[in-house]
């Protein structure tokens, strides 16, 4: 017998969050690596706002998250409901219920598109009411609108001067992740990266949150123009210098890839992979955040491109998207330059759009369409990564048609090596496994790789590294190798440009 209800679908509003109550509420967020979350935390705290990062979800929230809500929920939202609930449980036994409704609210992400991103707050919502905590504030950042006063208040004003801080906050921490991973493999004192890392992390939270104060305008300006940002990763730039390093192990270089959530955070989420593979013996290529905003621009501009000559203004609106892009992507190189270009740069994503129109329309949305396809293929081509590893949640509809799409991929160039993992959050073995299979191929690779540069150089290991033992600033984590495109391997590069150096 079919169940009728007579009760009306409502839309998840919230009571509005208040400039008066900014003194008394923290703002909860979390879902980035840890690195941006802190810097995160650095700029709210900055602008004068209490912030609270979550902790990293764990396989217990992701019981709890399919416990509280929906059971059909891809395994990002079942992590992330869960984590904010769990959170909110502990603090509610420790100070009561309406404490946490009156001193916390949530801040997270929210879209509408191809997948179950634009139903997170009917989960949110439904895992609240059954914790008994329905009249706490969640508010949900849409991307593709800037203005929330009308949804959440004026509680939390949204800026020029905090935008851009946020902003430049990511810029910052993808570039020391980057930085990181390209470290660590190869670190001569076990934990000495990390320790950097932490020590940097906290130097600029120090940095953001003391940024001085400017006017709206006056803050782009102060922004695009400052040294103060540059003079911070000079600062890291020279905390990195400390650590010795030898780049002559031999590690295939693996490039990750995928839904933004588990590409992004570190831990349980995505089965912690990118440690896991650097105990396996990998360099990870890291997902930057930046990387991702840069492909919703170019996205969000191919509107305008279609429509020029239809559509009054489109034209016009397209210059002035093409100049922000081109002053975003400037802003980057100029903080990687403070690096002294030791990240890695960032692609053109138009180049990404060309490398995956024959497999992927460009006008198809959801998760990050095309450019996955694409990026796989320019780190193929250009000689960036030995493999490939793509982390998909189970489900998922936008990442089912990119790994669809890389079959054909695979079909024209079978030496791409790739690896797409489903990511149930409670099936590690299989997804690991299936990742070992190709990581095991990569590793021949990359040993290939440096066996044929010490042949075409005619060098050896021995002669190798003595001329690195000769020249101690080649020791150094800072010491850039350069990358020609004729290997993707750091054990390999080296050996070529020990051969350069020596006229080879």
């Amino acid at each position: 017998m079919a169940t009728v209800t007579s009760e009306r679908y409502r839309a998840y509003t919230p009571r509005p969050f208040t400039r008066q109550e900014r003194d008394t509420v923290t703002i909860l967020f979390g879902g980035l690596h840890w690195r941006a979350e802190r810097i995160v935390q650095a700029v709210l705290e900055g602008a004068g706002y209490h912030a609270r990062v979550l902790p990293v979800a764990t396989r217990d929230d992701l019981l709890t998250g399919r416990e509280v809500a929906d059971i059909g929920q891809c395994c990002p939202t079942s992590f992330t409901t869960g984590n904010l609930v769990n959170f909110l449980k502990g603090e509610a036994g420790r100070i009561g219920v309406e404490t946490v409704n009156k001193h916390y609210v949530y801040l997270t992400a929210g879209s509408c598109g191809a997948c179950r991103f634009g139903q997170y707050h009917q989960s949110y919502e439904l895992a609240l009411r059954n914790s008994g905590l329905g009249a706490f504030r969640m508010f949900l950042m849409a991307q593709d609108q800037l203005d929330q006063k009308a949804a959440m208040g004026d509680g939390l004003d949204l800026n020029l001067p905090l935008t851009l801080g946020l902003l430049w906050g990511i810029f910052v921490t993808d570039l020391v992740q980057d930085l990181e991973y390209q470290v660590r493999p190869y670190e001569v004192v076990p934990g000495a990266t990390d320790a950097v890392v932490k020590e940097s992390i906290e130097y600029l939270f120090g940095v953001f949150r003391d940024r001085p104060k400017r006017s709206p305008y006056r803050s782009v300006a102060w922004h695009l123009t400052t040294r103060y940002f540059t003079r911070a990763l000079r600062r890291v730039h020279d905390k990195f210098a400390a650590i010795e390093v030898d780049r002559l192990r031999v590690k295939p270089t693996v490039k990750i890839t995928g839904e933004f959530y588990l590409q992004t955070v570190e831990g349980d989420p995505n089965y912690n992979i990118h440690r896991w593979l650097e105990t396996e013996g990998a360099e990870v290529y890291p997902a930057a955040i930046t990387v991702w905003m840069d492909y919703l621009l170019r996205h969000g501009l191919q509107r305008f491109e279609d429509y020029s000559g239809i559509e009054r203004g489109a034209r016009l609106k397209l210059a002035l998207g093409r100049v922000a892009q081109g002053v975003y992507r400037f802003t980057f190189n100029r903080l990687r330059r403070a690096l002294r270009d030791l990240p890695h740069e960032l692609p053109s994503q138009f180049e990404l759009r060309r490398l995956a129109a024959p497999y992927f329309h460009s006008r198809l949305d959801g998760g990050e369409g095309d450019m996955l396809v694409g990026k796989a293929l320019w780190a193929h081509h250009k000689k960036k990564a030995h493999m490939i590893c793509e982390l998909s949640p189970y489900s998922c509809m936008p990442n089912t048609m990119s790994i669809g799409a890389m079959a054909g991929v695979v079909g024209k160039y079978p030496d791409l090596l790739y690896a797409p993992l489903e990511i149930k959050g409670d099936a590690e073995v299989h997804a690991l496994s299936r990742c070992q299979m190709i990581l095991t191929e990569a590793k021949k690779r990359a040993q290939r790789e440096f066996d044929e540069a010490l042949a075409s150089s005619g060098l050896t290991l021995d002669e190798v590294r003595a001329y690195v033992d000769a020249h101690p600033a080649m020791k150094k984590a800072t010491y850039h190798v350069p990358h020609d495109g004729r290997a993707a391997g750091t054990a390999a590069k080296l050996v070529l440009h020990v051969a350069t150096k020596l006229g080879r």
